[in-house]
């Protein structure tokens, strides 16, 4: 599979290059599939409209600091433990360009994602063509053609890895007079003594509300749904604890106020804005704000410009997102990819498939998985005894070592295959839609994953516990769980107890249980 030399032939004012794989965007994730698809010797090119890597970080967010934790200082000095709380590390061997070489700040500061992954794609002399935009992608019987100007490149798998595109503009009345997350201004100055009105309550609004909170006369953030606190929901793109402030600010009635609302209308009144709107839970009450200030804090969308007629992917409901398939192909086109943010609709508000540290982990099993395609390499797996210790020694040092199942918990698991030949073939890092799409047909597998316990616990820093191993189910904390199938049916499953340090090593918590369960269960259908 090494990359072969371009070829090169005239086709009318252009030029046709030969390439197996073409990756569009250079940001984290391009960087991240384009360092596992060269580390793989394939034949691939990285376009890249702007002039250097990570364009979007060079923009967003507004206020330059980043949300993902860049947790420097641990109790482990496993480099795979450690990638646990390290959100922002491109994955690489050797783990020399760590990106706490760039900040130790807890929240680090967004020009140093910018220094990073430009550093990053030097480093590894990553094949990124810069200051190339892709005018049009069509879909042809053998591939695709990737138009360019100047060049068009024919290949078999284009995989997007754009990142988020224009902004995500609500079909509100009169939503051309708020002024855009994207062009508002970011000095606190200049909302001093106004009564701003934020449509949202992403973190994007929570990061833009906590920069002007000591401005501003009145704050309101609003949208039709409830805020979802990630304390409670446990996705990191929910709104993160940091800032509690505005929260405070709205408990204690000083005029700032998160609302449910409807946004029925903004109307310009000289100065100021007029805005009606509908609460969504008070009986349909109406009610009419001035504020001096909107602001449009309503995330991004895809860019769909660049997919020709031929080549249009299927969206999700709000057209924010491509669908994709237990591979991260699109639902209904063959050999189109998604990587990065754009491929998160499978475990969207869940996982962290919106993010470097759950995106770096699917991309390493992408790359895996188009080597089977493409390359007609294996799938790679181990092969090990159909015994109870064995496997139960092998399940634990996985749950206890793993970060990718860290960090995409109840998306990313490992699989065991039983075979007749008193065999089992082990599997890692698999998205479990795809694994029970994969032995859709096989009796006998299991999956082994990490997830956090999904009960209405009410005040989450009061939860009652029982920490007996018959009751690990009821495990409120991220915990391992084993599940048995028959094809695409779910036969059972086992929850190990979980544990305040994540280690689950205990005799007669874990061991045991755990040892128990496969005694059982692998020889049940001999």
């Amino acid at each position: 599979m090494t990359a072969p030399t371009p070829g090169a032939t005239s086709h009318h004012d252009t030029t046709t290059e030969q390439r197996r794989y073409v990756i569009i965007g250079a940001g984290p994730a391009g960087l991240q599939l384009s360092y596992y698809l060269q580390q793989a010797g394939c034949d691939y090119i990285t376009l890249e409209r702007a002039a250097a890597p990570a364009e979007f970080f060079r923009h967003f967010p507004r206020h330059r600091r980043l949300i993902s934790l860049n947790k420097v200082h641990t109790t482990s000095t496993d480099p795979e433990i450690r990638l646990r709380w390290d959100w922002n590390s491109l994955l690489h061997e050797p783990a020399d360009l760590p990106f706490a070489k760039y900040s130790s700040e807890y929240f680090p500061h967004a020009d140093d994602m910018v220094r990073y992954l430009a550093e990053f794609q030097r480093h590894h002399q990553l094949a990124v063509r810069f200051d190339t935009t892709v005018e049009q992608i069509e879909r042809l019987d053998d591939g695709f053609l990737v138009h360019t100007p100047g060049r068009t490149l024919h290949c078999r798998c284009v995989i997007v890895a754009t990142g988020w595109g224009p902004p995500n503009i609500p079909a509100i009345p009169g939503i051309e007079h708020a002024t855009g997350y994207e062009d508002m201004h970011t000095d606190p100055a200049a909302y001093t003594g106004q009564r701003v009105l934020i449509l949202g309550k992403g973190n994007s609004a929570f990061e833009t509300a906590s920069a002007i909170l000591g401005h501003a006369a009145m704050i309101h953030l609003a949208s039709p749904r409830p805020l979802r606190l990630a304390w409670n929901t446990k996705h990191p793109g929910d709104v993160r604890g940091h800032h509690g402030a505005v929260l405070d600010s709205y408990q204690f009635k000083t005029l700032h106020s998160v609302l449910d609302c409807v946004i029925d209308e903004i109307r310009p009144l000289g100065n100021r804005y007029q805005v009606h709107l509908t609460y969504t839970h008070a009986d349909n009450e109406t009610a009419v704000m001035e504020y001096e200030s909107v602001l449009r804090c309503t995330g991004f969308a895809m860019d769909t410009t660049p997919f020709g007629p031929t080549c249009q992917p299927d969206m999700v409901p709000s057209g924010r997102l491509p669908t994709t398939t237990g591979d991260w192909q699109s639902t209904n086109i063959d050999g189109l990819y998604f990587a990065g943010t754009l491929a998160q609709d499978r475990d969207f508000k869940k996982a962290s498939s919106a993010f470097i540290d759950g995106f770096r982990y699917n991309l390493r099993t992408l790359t895996a998985l188009l080597l089977e395609r493409y390359e007609g390499i294996p799938l790679p797996h181990a092969h090990i005894d159909r015994d109870a210790d064995t496997v139960t020694t092998l399940v634990l040092d996985r749950v206890n070592w793993s970060s990718a199942l860290w960090t995409q918990f109840e998306f990313l698991c490992d699989a065991l295959v039983v075979d007749p030949d008193g065999h089992l073939h082990h599997y890692t890092d698999l998205p479990e839609d795809h694994v029970r799409a994969r032995f859709r047909d096989h009796p006998h597998y299991y999956t082994v994953s990490l997830r956090w316990g999904r009960d209405d616990y009410g005040d989450v820093f009061a939860i009652e516990r029982h920490p007996q191993p018959d009751r690990a189910a009821e495990s409120a904390f991220i915990h391992p769980v084993i599940r048995r199938y028959h094809g695409d049916t779910l036969v059972n499953e086992l929850h190990l107890l979980e544990d305040l340090l994540a280690e689950w090593r205990r005799p007669d918590r874990h061991i045991e249980p755990l040892r128990e369960y496969f005694a059982r269960e692998l020889h049940r259908d001999r």
